[in-house]
């Protein structure tokens, strides 16, 4: 049985991460090009006033490259496997274990953990970056705090599972539910909060404020020679990035539903024939 639910979720994280592909290659390609563009024309900006001001060394450009089709694809597809496979498990691990739940209900919710989880929580920390924002000597430490960000979130949801449980015999399902809810926002705000904020030195920002937008590029005498990072660009990136999560989950979920139903159907079914005798 547990091999079955395993198989099914990594086809349909499959199916999933290919949607996921073509949504990200329709709406978020085009802004991460436009970032790309921007990033080109910022460095040659740069070059310019080095130059004026008769300077011969420059700090390196941080290369990126945009993958082939074929490579996000199959990159994408490999990744929605994964979190297929990783759906799979908790979803076999709370089977019967966290109240009456019909198998489709279960799969949808175990789907919108995972999103907040591994995704929301950590996103509303640490929100994804388009080429030409961020600092490349940062990547490191960003992303150990992001996995921080990560792990605290999963750990905190997974307690806020285990305390409407325990609730739910003292203030009911619903009261026992809010609760839960309200502990996990108060324990992830406290951990957003702690965790530090990253920012360009040019930007002369720190702490609270800082930021890892570009501003805009200035000479000696405070003339703009180059605008700051495009606010349009950065915000339909992160928000095509947050949608092509959420169709991430939203489609293992809706697929594996069905799927778990059936295949759950079938088992009870064929216990219930089950005679004595033939047991």
């Amino acid at each position: 049985m547990e091999k079955d639910l395993i198989g099914r979720g990594a086809l349909c994280g499959a199916i999933a991460g290919l949607l996921t592909f073509l949504f990200g290659r329709i709406f978020a390609e085009p802004y991460i090009q436009k970032a790309i563009d921007y990033e080109t024309g910022r460095h040659a900006a740069q070059e310019l006033l080095h130059h004026a001001a008769g300077e011969h060394e420059h700090a390196e450009l941080f290369s990126r490259t945009v993958q082939a089709n074929i490579g996000m694809g199959v990159g994408m597809i490999a990744f929605g496997l994964g979190m297929g496979v990783l759906f799979a498990l908790v979803y076999t691990v709370c089977l019967g274990r966290v109240g009456r739940l019909g198998p489709r209900s279960l799969a949808l919710l175990v789907a919108a953990a995972g999103f907040v989880g591994l995704y929301l929580a950590p996103f509303l920390r640490y929100p994804a970056n388009p080429p030409a924002v961020g600092e490349a000597e940062t990547i490191s430490e960003r992303t150990s705090m992001y996995l921080l960000m990560v792990l605290c979130s999963v750990v905190f949801l997974a307690l806020a599972v285990w305390l409407g449980q325990r609730l739910s015999a003292r203030f009911g399902n619903w009261n026992a539910s809010l609760l839960a809810a309200a502990a996990f926002v108060v324990a992830i705000g406290i951990v957003m909060a702690a965790l530090p904020s990253f920012g360009l030195p040019g930007n002369g920002q720190a702490g609270a404020t800082a930021t890892e937008t570009p501003l805009p590029l200035v000479d000696d005498q405070g003339v703009i020679r180059y605008p700051g990072f495009p606010a349009d660009v950065l915000f339909y990136f992160r928000l095509y990035s947050l949608a092509g999560q959420l169709v991430l989950w939203t489609a293992i979920g809706l697929l594996f539903a069905p799927m778990a139903d059936r295949l759950l159907g079938r088992a009870a079914g064929y216990r219930a024939d089950r005679t004595p005798a033939q047991a």
